[in-house]
């Protein structure tokens, strides 16, 4: 496979331009290899430049693939712009939705009239969202990791513990097991307050006989994880196991329409239906799902609004959900990889309703 620079190069030339300037860090650490917090690349048919500072001078030299031409600058890299640029008429593209106002404006100072600006979003973001091989196996990993603790929590039980608790447990254990970090804030919900779905953990203590949702990743080797299951601490009523049977019923139906080929709106739609006809439309608001990776939030997106095509290579989530204000809420997550004929689930998490103390 061809590497990241030069697809990313043939891209900003079939997007019309000379050269894309990249400062969103995830995109920057994509196409180059960096890690660090400060750093811009330029990339075009002929240009291949990274910019830093005088701190990250000896780890871009270890970290920054050697087709880049290495620069360092003064703290505010869009010093440098200019001469990185190729000589004559330009067209720059920049990340309109990384910029500041403030930003564009800067680097409108800073730049001869020569250059022209033009927002052009997307063009790292749509590589990014095909995996290549070792990243899926990356994420795979830590899926792996994040079910793992997720085990361990579960045969230790949730009674008597506060919904925070149960998050720093869980989040402990990633760690312990070699996660970088959470992929983002872990997400524990008993009862009524399952009814949010981005709810907070509380210092409220699990009580028997609740659903509990639980949303949860692992970042391993700058790859994310995210998984959401809801268990039960003992019987949680007829409501709620019928609820949860429903959001089991669109999930199944959701992962059973993602294939390559596939518009994400009509996937969307395929999970939607099933509540929808139960007559609980209403109560699942958000959309299916969406893409992850070096991010935990990226394309493609499984929603009513979304106007992407799904294809081989794409890891999305499939997570479909029913929230009853002030009684419960049902969430159930896998994360999948694309394929020509359907996808592999990479989360491996049983969905039945799972019990526990």
């Amino acid at each position: 496979m061809r590497g990241r620079a030069e697809r990313l190069a043939d891209a900003v030339d079939e997007a019309g331009l000379d050269v894309l300037l990249i400062t969103d860090l995830v995109n920057v650490g994509y196409v180059t290899g960096y890690s660090g917090s400060n750093g811009i690349a330029l990339v075009g048919p002929r240009t291949r430049t990274f910019v830093t500072d005088f701190r990250y001078v000896e780890q871009a030299e270890v970290e920054v693939h050697s087709s880049f031409q290495r620069l360092r600058a003064s703290l505010d890299l869009l010093d440098a712009v200019d001469g990185a640029l190729p000589e004559g008429q330009l067209r720059l593209g920049f990340e309109d939705s990384h910029m500041s106002v403030r930003q564009h404006a800067r680097l409108r100072e800073l730049l001869p009239d020569r250059v022209e600006l033009v927002g052009a979003d997307g063009i790292v973001e749509g590589l990014r969202a095909v995996k290549e091989p070792e990243e899926i196996e990356r994420i795979r990993a830590a899926s792996a990791l994040a079910d793992a603790a997720f085990e361990r929590l579960i045969r230790d039980g949730l009674v008597g513990r506060t919904e925070r608790e149960v998050a720093i447990a869980l989040e402990a254990d990633m760690r312990d097991r070699g996660a970088q970090r959470p992929s983002f804030e872990t997400i524990v919900a008993a009862g009524p307050h399952g009814a949010l779905p981005h709810a907070q953990p509380r210092e409220v203590e699990i009580k028997a006989g609740q659903l509990v949702v639980i949303d949860w990743g692992a970042e391993l080797d700058g790859y994310c994880s995210d998984c959401t299951r809801t268990v039960a601490t003992g019987d949680p009523g007829e409501e709620a196991r019928q609820a949860y049977e429903l959001v089991l019923e669109a999930q199944l139906a959701g992962l059973g329409a993602v294939r390559a080929g596939a518009d994400a709106r009509a996937v969307d739609a395929v999970a939607r239906a099933v509540i929808a006809d139960a007559g609980q439309g209403e109560r699942f608001g958000h959309g299916l799902g969406h893409g992850v990776g070096l991010a935990v939030h990226e394309g493609p997106r499984l929603s009513q609004r979304s106007d992407d095509g799904l294809v081989a290579g794409n890891v999305v989530t499939v997570e479909p959900g029913v929230y009853v204000p002030g009684e419960f809420g049902v969430r159930i997550e896998d994360l999948v990889v694309v394929t020509d004929d359907g996808c592999d689930i990479l989360t491996s998490i049983p969905k039945h309703l799972m019990t526990t103390d």
